[in-house]
């Protein structure tokens, strides 16, 4: 498993130079990614139509399916739920990673990294691993929050649906760097280069109701220990 090794539904077609055959890198986006989007066909017949939703997200490289387990949850109520369940859905992570800015807007481009991953999405019925699965979701968003937070309720628990989708069918494609112009256009001068972009975490801000200082788990996200002040109610 450590190559990734597409299918004809995960083969990339275009621009094939990009593509990404490692799944440690495929394993290193969707650990830094925070948002990923659901697509999934929704309604009955002349009313079925695709439906592509973000979602918070969490995975697992050792979880029970082929190639490890991508965890999304939802509403028990919500309408792409019951369509996602037992059904082939595609779901995909991407990082921008800068603006290309070339001579020509035919060249121009972003640098990024981004993944696709299509399989049959398995509503999760143990409890133990969807208990799992919902602490996963929420230390993906901040490592170690889970720990610190009082267990979830019947009531949340079953409130809450899990699907989780195999890793083992997916596949990854890659940007960096600058523009490729065309010679005619580098030769007639003119800038062209990229501008990279990243995401930056601001301070935390603590709501009206907390008293206690910031925690090491949240502070850690930012890389400070700066929290911004609030007056109280």
């Amino acid at each position: 498993m450590d190559a990734l090794s597409p299918t004809p539904r995960t083969t990339v077609r275009r621009g094939r130079n990009r593509a990404v055959a490692d799944r440690a890198a495929l394993h290193a986006l969707l650990a830094d990614g925070r948002v990923a989007h659901l697509g999934v066909d929704v309604g009955e017949g002349a009313d079925r139509h695709p439906v592509v939703l973000p979602c918070a997200y969490a995975v697992d490289l050792d979880g029970p399916d082929d190639g490890g387990t991508l965890y999304v949850h939802g509403s028990v109520a919500a309408r792409w739920l019951v369509g996602a369940t037992y059904a082939t859905v595609c779901v995909t992570v991407t990082e921008l990673d800068g603006l290309v800015l070339a001579r020509s807007g035919f060249h121009h481009s972003m640098n990024y990294r981004s993944a696709v991953v299509i399989g049959t999405a398995r509503l999760v019925t143990d409890e133990d691993e969807k208990a799992r699965a919902l602490d996963a979701v929420v230390d993906h968003m901040a490592p170690g929050r889970s720990a610190t937070l009082r267990p979830a309720t019947r009531k949340e628990l079953a409130a809450t649906a899990v699907l989780a989708l195999p890793l083992r069918e997916a596949s990854m494609k890659a940007r960096a760097g600058a523009p490729v112009d065309d010679p005619a256009d580098v030769a007639a001068g003119g800038w062209g280069g990229h501008v990279p972009v990243r995401r930056v975490m601001g301070a935390a801000v603590p709501d009206a109701d907390t008293r206690e200082p910031v925690p090491a788990h949240v502070a850690a996200l930012t890389g400070a220990d700066e929290v911004v002040q609030v007056s109280a109610r």
